[in-house]
Parts: C-alpha cells; structure tokens; sequence
C-alpha cells in the first residue's frame, strides 16, 4: 500500500507487549477498507471507507452498517493500480450543519480528485453531486498519498505522494512547481472552490504553487493532528531501506522540508546502480523522529502506516503515545515524543491481536467522536483498541 535494527538516539526499546491493551472486532465484511473515522458531532457511529470507491456508516452499538452507504462513487474511481483508489475522507468542522465533506481519490486515467460532497440526510449522499476543488495529474499508479482532514487553524490539509515510480525520477518531491511529495494547505470556507490558505509558505515565491506550506514527501501514509496540542504527525514510507514517522510541534509546518528524495529516514538516500540520487541535509529540513529499517524483525518493517496520539479515555495505558504500524510486516507499536524526540518505545502487535484472529495488513488507524482508536485490516475487518 506504500512503502529495520532502529538508529534513533536516545530510543528506549520494550518488546514486552502492554497489559491491559487489546482489541475487540467492531465490523467485518469490508471490501478493502482503508479509512475510518467520524465527524466530532457524531458519536456512537464510524465510517468505514472502501477502497473501490464506497462509505458505510456502522452503529457501534450493533456493529451493523447501514443498509445504504453513505457514499458510492465506485464508476468514477480508478482502481488498475494497487495504491489507486477513494484514499482519504475528511469532514468539515461545521458538518452538524452544513453536511460538507471532501474526499481524495483517483478517478479513471488516474489523476487525483479533491472533491467537495455534501450530505443532506447525513446518511447519504447524491454521487453525482460532487464538487472538483482541486486536482493534479500522477505520472504513475502508485505513492497517492490520499490523506486529507481538517487542522486546529479550520484550513484543509492534504499530504500528496511524489507521484510515483522509484526513487522520484523527476525529484518532484522538491520542486515548488509541483503539487506531488507536498502538504498542501487550502481555504475552503466559501461556498464554492478554494483559496489558497492566507500564510501558506510558498505564496508570492517565485515559480511555487500557493497552495504548499511544506514539501519533501515520498509517500504520506496517514498522517493526524493531535487532538490536545495540535502536534502534526506523518508515516512517510521509505523506498528500500528506512520507514519513517515525522512530528511538527505544534503544527508549525510551513516552509519545512521533510527531505525526500535527497533524505531517506534519517540519511542520504541510497543510490540505485551506482547512480547518486541522495544529497545534503537540505535548508529548513525537518528530520523524522523515528525510523526504522526495512526487514521482518520486531523493529522492523517495510512500509509504514501512520496513527494517532491517543487522547481518549478508555485505555489509560495508551494515553499520550503515537500508535503506529507497519502494513507488511503487520506489527503494531507507540512511542512518546520528548524535546523533540521518541521515547518508551513499545511493541503492542501481540497485546492487540484479536482473539482467535490476527490483524493481517493494517491500512490505517481511525478516531472516533471520543478519542477512541481503531483498525482496518485490508481483509475486511475493523477492529477498536480497547482496554483488557
């Protein structure tokens, strides 16, 4: 889905899984769920997303979705490539009222759609009824990215991909010119299209398109904001050596470079055939705070998937610490963030296993109303982390 002994200084290790975490299956039957989640208004309720193109809404009660989805637009998705598909959903900070929400997905050819969906039920929604707000072409099928939601400043995030490929052919991850390998940063507050965020980094410079406020993505994998401190955290997933998690205090994004394609994790990228693609520590860099190398190791892994820090109230164990995983190399593991750095490392991927089951291929991590974490496993369950 995107794409390991661990060098980052002053790590604590603890592979002794967690007492008192777990999980307990919420729903099943999914066709490759990739996304869940739910607006801050609604509580006792999660939407599922599939990647083929539809939205369920599931009572947690029950454990039932909804005998219609919530969104199908599974004839205007592209899904050729195995990163292609409906990829990220966000919804408005108003959408008690409004019923705005806006999604990112592929359409057929490939490029990539943000568009604007609103709900005049809440349960449903017209498929044809979708506004484009913004869109850019992807050279190839795969590194979409897909993540988009809503930061404490009310403005439209979205983390992109470079665009595809290996090693970023045409280094679009730095170039100010392109949308791909970027955070972009969008005002979407009027009743029709976008403006550029008043602030973002780029605006006024030269050759740069407005809407970035910083660059030097590979392959955003999720990425959240801390419900407490606003902190900005992000899976970027490596190319064949170094998996990576980056934070942004406060959300202090704007003009920083994560460095890819020059930095892979934490070093200068690897060449390919004796090609040199790595360079310097760029200006404004912003180094990750945790990596980890590629294998099948309890460190290890292949491709990231990023979480959440957990600020519900039913796992006081969790409280505070950024739960993450690795998609191939399905383990499931949390951190803190300290002056800048990780710390208490843990690995959860026993503790959390469902009972009688295993977690497969973790997708992505999902919050609900209340703070509370869950799961989707490509396979088709979702699964809540619960305290036991």
């Amino acid at each position: 889905m995107k794409f390991a002994l661990t060098l980052v200084s002053g790590l604590l290790f603890n592979s002794i899984a967690q007492a008192g975490v777990g999980t307990e299956l919420v729903a099943d039957g999914f066709e490759r769920p990739v996304w869940v989640g739910a607006p801050d208004s609604v509580k006792g309720k999660i939407w599922v997303m599939e990647q083929a193109g539809t939205v369920w809404i599931v009572d947690l009660k029950t454990g039932k979705k909804a005998e219609e989805p919530f969104l199908k637009i599974v004839p205007k998705v592209e899904r050729k490539g195995n990163e292609q598909g409906l990829l990220g959903l966000a919804f408005a900070p108003d959408f008690a009222e409004s019923g705005r929400y806006y999604v990112n997905y592929n359409e057929k050819g490939g490029e990539t759609q943000i568009v604007r969906f609103v709900t005049e039920d809440g349960k449903t929604t017209d498929p044809d009824s979708g506004e484009t707000i913004f869109q850019y072409d992807q050279p190839y099928a795969n590194h979409n990215g897909g993540w988009l939601d809503f930061g404490p400043d009310g403005l439209l995030y979205v983390a992109t991909g470079d665009g595809g490929s290996a090693n970023d052919p045409k280094n679009l991850s730095q170039d100010l010119g392109s949308p791909l390998g970027k955070l972009l940063r969008l005002d979407v507050t009027g009743k029709e299209g976008y403006k550029p965020a008043e602030g973002n980094a780029f605006a006024g410079v030269d050759g740069a398109l407005p809407e970035i406020h910083a660059f030097g993505l590979r392959n955003p994998w999720r990425c959240s904001f801390d419900a407490e401190t606003g902190d900005f955290w992000i899976g970027d997933v490596g190319q064949n050596a170094w998996e990576e998690i980056n934070v942004v205090k406060g959300n202090k994004t704007g003009g920083l470079n994560f460095g890819w394609r020059l930095r892979e994790g934490d070093i200068k990228t690897p060449g390919r055939k004796g090609k040199e693609i790595g360079g310097k520590i760029p200006e404004n860099y912003h180094a990750p705070i945790y990596v980890y190398a590629h294998g099948s190791g309890g460190t290890q892994g292949l491709s990231v998937t990023g979480g959440y820090v957990y600020r519900g109230s039913a796992v006081p164990d969790l409280k505070g610490r950024y739960i993450f995983a690795d998609y191939q190399n399905p383990r499931i593991w949390s951190l803190r963030e300290k002056g800048g750095k990780s710390t208490d490392f843990q690995d959860h991927t026993k503790a959390l296993q469902p009972d009688g089951g295993r977690i497969s291929l973790i997708s992505s991590f999902g919050e609900d109303a209340s703070g509370e974490l869950y799961i989707t496993d490509l396979t088709g369950p979702v699964y809540k982390i619960v305290e036991k």
